[in-house]
């Protein structure tokens, strides 16, 4: 049922059908709209608009992008009328719940076969930030992943990273190989010539450790490059 609402009415002067948490319990959660569940999360709107409403303004300055939402700040969440620091936390709570499911996919040490499922991997840990980190990916003989490691985090520009640590990381965790990963804040997932010099000095590191670099990936806006990919490894 798609009656249109004036925004001005609470949501519980909708038909029971329309109401956010009615629609879930008969029609199930798949059902409902990114709005919908954001207004779920609010609990209410204001005199003047609906939790529904308020959820539509706060997806439409983020262009209804859930990835873009998930990078707001609190202090972000709460220039908008109608959200206090207790709704701004909860949305940044619903989200860091959300980055964390992600993250248990990962934890029956799936293979990396190409540089996508290497991504998928580490894309948890470096999606949104907005500042530079530097992680490796430890694998063994099989490719599959032990862990992930941090080596390094930096500011919007650069972090630095130092070949002892990333080894010595490799070494206690007993990798065969690793994939190195960092993100770019600014979305721009080329590499710059300090990336390409560092990855070249990196594998030349492992080489005499008996290490393998199997790939280098710049994360970023939802997507990565991949220096295997472009045969820069």
């Amino acid at each position: 049922m798609n009656n249109y609402i004036p925004a001005v009415l609470s949501i519980k002067s909708w038909a029971e059908e329309d109401r956010p948490r009615e629609k879930l319990l008969t029609k199930g959660k798949g059902s409902l709209s990114d709005a919908e569940l954001l207004a779920i999360l609010l609990g209410s709107g204001s005199r003047e608009e609906s939790a529904v409403g308020l959820a539509q303004r706060i997806l439409h300055s983020v262009e209804n992008n859930l990835h873009e939402l998930g990078k707001c700040s609190i202090a972000e969440l709460q220039k908008f009328k109608g959200i206090g620091q207790a709704k701004a936390i909860t949305i940044a709570a619903a989200m860091e719940v959300g980055r964390r499911r992600q993250l248990s996919r990962i934890r029956e040490k799936p293979q990396v076969t190409c540089s996508r499922d290497a991504f998928n991997a580490i894309a948890p840990m470096l999606m949104d930030l907005p500042h530079e980190e530097f992680w490796i990916l430890l694998l063994n003989r099989a490719n599959r992943i032990l862990s992930r490691e941090q080596i390094s985090l930096g500011g919007v520009a650069g972090t630095v990273v130092d070949a002892k640590v990333v080894y010595r990381k490799a070494l206690e965790g007993a990798a065969c190989s690793i994939v190195l990963c960092h993100n770019h804040p600014s979305g721009n997932l080329n590499p710059s010539q300090a990336d390409i010099d560092l990855t070249r000095k990196l594998k030349k590191a492992g080489e005499t450790l008996d290490i393998i670099v199997v790939d280098h990936l710049i994360v970023g806006d939802g997507g990565y490059y991949s220096f295997a990919d472009e045969g820069l490894i």
